[in-house]
């Protein structure tokens, strides 16, 4: 994990969107979305869309298209190794 994905974690404890994480990190949108992706991929961390209660199944595929849109909740997973760090 590297220290920007670590620092994601730092935010996503609770169901975060894309426009609060973008405002709280200060990462650009591009990078922010490659981070959330690589995330993802790991299984630490879970997307939310259209609305914060209907978790969305990541698909390589169209995630650049609603990557922006969507909320983001660190996992089970994504926790343990965040506070193992």
């Amino acid at each position: 994990m590297t220290d920007p994905e670590f620092d994601l974690l730092d935010e996503l404890y609770f169901v975060t969107s894309f426009r609060t994480l973008l405002a709280k990190t200060g990462l650009l949108p591009a990078a922010l979305t490659e981070g959330l992706r690589n995330l993802l991929e790991q299984g630490l961390i879970r997307a939310y869309w259209p609305d914060p209660d209907t978790e969305l199944a990541y698909e390589t595929t169209s995630f650049g298209a609603i990557a922006g849109d969507a909320s983001y909740l660190a996992s089970k997973e994504g926790l343990l190794q965040h506070n193992t760090r």
